[in-house]
């Protein structure tokens, strides 16, 4: 089986091994260099780094609708193309260049959470259960018919980051076991139900503002949801508090009121029940355990949280 890669984040690379174990991979397609840290130093991509690791040829388009890129693809006379968040759409030339098409490994249940954001939705949004598809592409947004899924429990404090790792691993085992087959034609793909579909879109910062108002499990999940990014935020005071971590506790107030603040417990009433804020951040300052915050930063009960 000969295949072309795209992909560009860390979380693509476990995909990339298990394609590398399973074909000749003719060409690794990642998003350009970008500057990175303080001195804004451009930073290869983990994708690009691992696949120059393993000694593949990697490529880095800026036009993808460039009619060139699609003739120099089809010149490879690949088997297949496996995309893994390599985050750019790809045209329909693209998609066709592989003898069976492009392949990706999308991480959650489809035709549920379609999008950019399927983890972390999955997670705001409640769901005890999620996992990873292997489909074929078309120019929808997710809408190719599944070749094959992995489902798995999430875990009621699971965050985003754990999450997506976790996923990542689990699309790795799904390609070197699922892709060979599908490419041999032992594999007949299922079209998604569209009345079975949500939308995970792309997430912004304003997407991690807390609402004191929902039940403290949505706020706690919201919280878990958008950790590492965007990650959750209130004000205290008029100034931005990060919320990196909670916990769903007992207590009642108003929605938004700090109901305890001594010792380890930072307790905030919601719409139902309370949230305990376990590590902080104000902006411009370190992240803290609650303890270490109430310390340096006391908070009185009966403070609100979330005014202007």
């Amino acid at each position: 089986m000969r295949a072309i890669f795209f992909g560009t984040p860390e979380l693509a690379v476990p995909s990339l091994d298990a394609l590398a174990s399973v074909a000749e991979v003719a060409l690794v397609v990642c998003q350009p260099d970008r500057p990175a840290g303080r001195g804004l130093a451009l930073r290869a991509p983990p994708v690009k780094e691992r696949a120059l690791a393993l000694g593949l040829r990697v490529e880095q388009p800026t036009k993808l609708k460039d009619p060139a890129l699609a003739s120099a693809l089809r010149a490879l006379e690949a088997d297949v193309a496996l995309v893994v968040a390599y985050g750019r759409i790809l045209p329909r030339a693209v998609l066709e260049a592989p003898r069976r098409g492009c392949v990706n490994v999308h991480a959650s249940l489809l035709p549920r959470w379609r999008g950019a954001g399927p983890i972390q939705w999955a997670i705001v949004s409640g769901d005890a259960e999620t996992g990873v598809c292997l489909m074929q592409m078309d120019e929808g947004l997710d809408t190719g018919p599944v070749i094959a899924c992995e489902r798995t429990a999430i875990d009621p404090d699971e965050t985003a980051g754990a999450l997506g790792a976790r996923l990542s691993r689990l699309g790795a085992a799904l390609v070197a076991r699922e892709l060979g087959p599908y490419v041999a034609g032992e594999r007949e793909p299922v079209p998604q139900d569209p009345a079975r579909a949500t939308i995970a879109p792309l997430l912004e910062k304003e997407d991690g503002r807390v609402d004191w108002s929902a039940p403290a499990r949505a706020v706690h999940d919201r919280v878990r949801g958008l950790s590492p990014w965007p990650g959750a935020f209130t004000t205290l005071s008029g100034a931005r508090l990060m919320v990196h971590r909670t916990r769903p506790t007992d207590g009642a107030g108003a929605p938004g009121e700090v109901l305890r603040a001594e010792g380890d417990a930072l307790v905030v009433a919601c719409g139902e029940g309370a949230v305990a804020l376990c590590e902080l951040q104000l902006a411009g300052k370190r992240r803290l355990d609650a303890r270490a915050f109430l310390s340096g930063h006391p908070v009185a009960v009966g403070a609100r949280l979330g005014g202007s």
